[in-house]
């Protein structure tokens, strides 16, 4: 996976993940990929439904040791 830009919003609580993610992703152009690392448990179902709301689409999901990580192609 090619993956333009990486966002840490480790340590953030809902919603500042998402908050971040609006604002990295209006940088990037369509069909880049962002890559997103967090640590709230909130932050699966919320991306999860941003996602949908907004035409991007999650290319892949992980969850290890408490670290979500989450890959978004831009739409």
């Amino acid at each position: 996976m090619n993956v333009t830009k990486i966002l840490d919003a480790k340590g953030l609580a809902c919603p500042m993940p998402i908050v971040k993610t609006k604002k990295m992703i209006e940088e990037l152009q369509s069909g880049d990929i962002l890559e997103i690392h967090a640590t709230d448990k909130g932050a699966k179902n919320d991306l999860a439904a941003w996602i949908k709301s907004t035409g991007h689409e999650l290319l892949e999901s992980s969850e290890e040791n408490g670290l979500f990580k989450f890959w978004i192609k831009k739409g």
